[in-house]
Parts: C-alpha cells; structure tokens; sequence
C-alpha cells in the first residue's frame, strides 16, 4: 500500500513538474515577444530620430513644407500645458486621496468618488478630449491652451488619486496610533506622519501621471488644436509635441516627417525618464 502511494505521489509530482515547465516557457516566450517589439520599437525611434536631431530643433519654430525649422514651439507648448496640468491636477487628487483614505473610508460619498475615479481611470483620453470640447471649446467658440490644460488636468487627477490612496493605505496603523497617543490633531497626524511616511508613493504617482499626459494627442486635438507660431497665450490654439508629431507624420513632406521622428525620440526619451525615476523612487522606499 505505502508503494502504490509511493508511486502515486511521484506521478503527480512529474505531472506537476510538467504543467510547471510548460507554463515557464509559455510565459518566457510571452516575455520574449513583448521585448521584441519593444526594442524594435526603441531601435526605429532612436534610428530615424536622432537624425533630425540638431541645435535648430529646439530654437527654431516649426517650418513650412520643404524648409528648415524646428519643434520650439511645440516643446513649449506641450512642456506649458503638462505643467499647469500637474499643478491644477496634483493638489486635487492628493487632496481626494487623503480624504478617501483618512476620513471617509467606507462610506457613500466614499465609494460614490471610487467608482467615478473608476470611470475616468479606464475612459479613453478622446471621451475626455470630447467633453471637454463640448463644455469649454464650443462654449468659447474657440480652442485654446486652457482647455488643453483642463483636458490633461482630467487624466492627472483619477491617476494621483489612486496612488495616493493606496499609498496611504500601505502606511502602518502604529504609526497614526502613536501619534494620536501624544494628542496630535487629525490634520497633524496626516501632514506630518502618514503622508510623510507615504511621500514616495505619491511622487511616483504623480512622475507617472505627468508621463501618461506628456504622450496625449487626442485630448489636445480636441482643446488645444495646434499653432505654427510660438504663443504664451493660454487663450489662444496653442501647439503641442503629440499633435505635431501626428500632424507631421502625415503629411508627405521629408522634412515634416524628419522633425516628427525627432519629436517621438524627444516624447520616448522623456517619457522613458520618468518612468524609470518612478521606478527608483519606488525602489527606493521598499
């Protein structure tokens, strides 16, 4: 008897082993082709972009067909609009974090804010574009860099509310018990303990929050539009990088396109920055 279940035992180790090995390759081949066209895609970037890459792409403003400029004033644009987006953005969704995490955990409004953050985190960036337009562009009778700067600040928000929640979620009870044990106030206790403790996660949050709204073209398309011309005017169409790049990766211009090449190595050499600063800033606090 204690052969057969010998043998037994053994039999469904090797079927376990088995199983085991098969979904290890299945899993280093799905790994395997999720870096091959991302190196692909790394590699056309950095090939076709760095050509277009010189002194007058970022002094000279986008030119007409067939002659020489540069993206000065898309960098601007796009660098304007993605910084008033975190700052209108950033305050609001740390704010939101902190109350749904320290002050209202499980009740109505709770849960109510949740499901909507829900909402806009897996909405398309064109739905917000959409409505946007519909409230402000068309109200206004015209596109400008406040609207775009309202569309990004839409995507910043659910994203930094998420993360700073959960941020402050992860924050050890002791800590909030010890400081109310020494008759620190509520405010205090947030400010000075837990969001403190959780400073890291929020700055990642947010370092990947501006990452996601720094590649947006829909939602500018929409608010923003473009501009040929340098403009600090947030009233007025204002240009961005995304747009550009789409605007001249389209045309069948050799020179529109070099300069949309050199846009996407700027926007992935940008975007790639923060990611990996996020990732050491999470790395760094575990």
């Amino acid at each position: 008897m204690n052969a057969v279940t010998h043998d037994a035992r053994l039999a469904k180790f090797a079927r376990r082993k088995r199983v085991n090995q098969v979904a290890l390759i299945l899993s280093l081949a799905a790994m395997s082709f999720g870096l091959f066209w991302l190196f692909w895609i790394l590699w056309e970037t950095i090939r076709l972009g760095i050509g277009g890459i010189a002194l007058a792409t970022f002094t000279e403003m986008t030119p007409p067909p067939n002659e020489v400029g540069g993206l000065a004033n898309a960098l601007y644009g796009s660098f304007f609009m993605v910084l008033l987006a975190t700052f209108v953005g950033t305050p609001i969704g740390i704010m939101a974090g902190i109350y749904l995490a320290e002050y209202n955990i499980k009740g109505w409004l709770a849960s109510v804010t949740r499901f909507v953050n829900d909402i806009l985190l897996s909405a398309p960036s064109i739905v917000i574009g959409l409505f946007v337009y519909a409230v402000v562009v068309s109200r206004f009778h015209s596109f400008s860099g406040w609207a775009g700067v309202l569309a990004l600040a839409l995507i910043v928000i659910p994203v930094v509310i998420r993360t700073t929640e959960n941020m402050l979620h992860l924050v050890p009870p002791g800590l909030r018990e010890a400081a109310y044990a020494l008759g620190a106030p509520k405010w205090k206790v947030i400010t000075s303990i837990t969001l403190r403790a959780a400073r890291s996660g929020v700055v990642t949050g947010i370092l990947l929050a501006v990452a996601r709204i720094a590649g947006e073209t829909a939602p500018l398309l929409f608010t923003a539009l473009n501009n040929q011309f340098w403009t600090s005017d947030l009233g007025q169409p204002m240009a961005s990088l995304p747009v550009t790049i789409f605007k001249f990766a389209m045309s069948p211009y050799e020179n529109w396109q070099q300069l949309a090449w050199a846009g996407v190595f700027l926007i992935t050499l940008a975007v790639l920055g923060l990611n990996i600063l996020a990732r050491v800033l999470t790395r760094n606090k575990a």
